[in-house]
C-alpha cells in the first residue's frame, strides 16, 4: 500500500482521485487551489476536489503557492511514497518532486509529446485531430517533457465538442491511472523518454480565441467551434449584435455566385441560415444571440429575421 498526496483542482481530476482511492492505496493529503469567487454574485466556491475529499473525510490542503518553503515542509512530514497530480493547475518545483521516493506522476490528456500544455483537450478538437488520449507521466521541470509511463488512445468522434472529449478523456484517466498504479508494486517502473522533436505545444484558453474569421474553411471553423464549446464559447457579430454560435454543420451549396467570407447565402425556415467561408459553407444549425437562450437556427430565424447578402463579423 502507497502513501499518496493526491493533487488536482477541477472535475477532469475526479476519476483519478477516485481510481486511487479504489486501489486501496492511502490518500495522506489531498491538494487542491483555494477557493474562488465563481458566478455573477461572485460567492467564494470550493473546487470539485476539495468537495469530493471532504465527503470522503480525507484531509484537504489548499495552498495558494505550492513552492511555499512552509507548504514544502508539510508536504515532508506527510512523507508520501508518491504524488500523483491531475489538471492541479500550479508547476511543481524541485524541492517537491524531490520529496516522494517513487516519484511524482501526472494525468495529462493527450498523447505525448503531442500537446503539452494548458489545453490538450479544446487543441486537438481545434486541429481537427481523430485520435487522443492520456498519458501517465513521470513530472520533470519542464512542461510535461517527464518520461512516459503509460498511454491509453481513444477516438475521436466526429461531432464531439470539448465538454463530451472532456467527460470521456476524464474516465480514461481514471483507468489509466489504475492500471499504472499496479506497476509501482515493486517499486518505482522505468519511463519511456519522449520523443521531444515531436513535441507540440498549447497555450491557456482565452475568449478572444472564439472570434470566427470567416476567411478560414468551412471545416476549420467548424473545429474550432467543437474545441470551444461550451466555454469560452466561439461567436461572431450581425450587426451590433453579439451572436455566440454552439454547433455548425459543414453545408454543401451549389450555386456558383461569388459569396464575401461570412456572408449569408440562405436564411429560410427549409435550409437554415447558411454562411459562405472562405473555402466552402456552414450551416450555423445552434446559436444565441444577446440575453436568450441557446436555439436551433430556423427557431431563431421565425423572431430574427436576418437578409440573404448580410455580412457576419463586421
Amino acid at each position: 500500500m502507497l502513501r499518496v498526496v493526491f493533487m488536482g483542482t477541477p472535475e477532469f481530476a475526479l476519476p483519478s482521485l477516485e481510481a486511487v482511492l479504489r486501489s486501496g492505496h492511502k490518500i495522506v493529503g489531498v491538494v487542491t487551489q483555494p477557493d474562488r469567487p465563481k458566478g455573477r454574485g461572485k460567492k467564494l466556491t470550493p473546487p470539485p476536489v476539495k468537495v469530493w475529499a471532504l465527503e470522503r473525510d480525507l484531509t484537504v490542503f489548499q495552498p495558494e503557492k505550492v513552492k511555499n518553503p512552509e507548504f514544502i515542509t508539510l508536504l515532508r512530514e506527510l512523507a508520501p511514497d508518491i504524488i500523483i497530480t491531475a489538471a492541479f493547475g500550479q508547476i511543481l518545483p524541485k524541492d517537491i518532486l524531490d520529496i516522494p521516493p517513487l516519484g511524482c506522476i501526472n494525468v495529462h490528456a493527450s498523447l505525448l509529446p503531442k500537446y503539452r500544455g494548458a489545453s490538450p483537450i479544446q487543441q486537438a478538437l481545434i486541429d481537427g485531430e481523430t485520435r487522443t488520449g492520456i498519458t501517465i507521466m513521470y513530472m520533470d521541470e519542464g512542461m510535461d517533457t517527464g518520461d512516459i509511463i503509460l498511454q491509453n488512445s481513444t477516438d475521436i468522434h466526429p461531432e464531439e465538442r470539448a465538454d463530451e472529449l472532456h467527460d470521456r478523456l476524464a474516465v480514461l484517466g481514471g483507468q489509466t491511472l489504475r492500471e499504472a498504479l499496479k506497476l509501482f508494486k515493486d517499486g518505482r517502473p522505468d519511463g519511456r523518454p519522449q520523443e521531444h522533436d515531436k513535441a507540440t505545444y498549447c497555450k491557456k484558453i482565452d475568449k478572444s480565441m472564439g472570434k470566427i474569421d470567416w476567411a478560414e474553411s468551412a471545416v476549420r471553423i467548424k473545429n474550432l467551434v467543437r474545441g470551444l464549446t461550451p466555454w469560452p464559447g466561439t461567436f461572431t457579430f450581425y450587426e451590433q449584435q453579439r451572436i455566440k454560435v454552439w454547433k455548425i454543420k459543414e453545408w454543401e451549396y451549389s450555386k456558383s455566385k461569388a459569396h464575401i467570407p461570412g456572408q449569408v447565402v440562405v436564411a429560410d425556415e427549409n435550409q437554415g441560415l447558411v454562411v459562405a467561408c472562405g473555402d466552402g459553407f456552414a450551416r450555423l444549425t445552434v446559436i444565441q444571440g444577446e440575453g436568450k437562450k441557446p436555439m436551433d437556427d430556423i427557431e431563431f430565424l421565425r423572431g430574427n429575421p436576418i437578409p440573404v447578402g448580410t455580412v457576419f463579423g463586421t
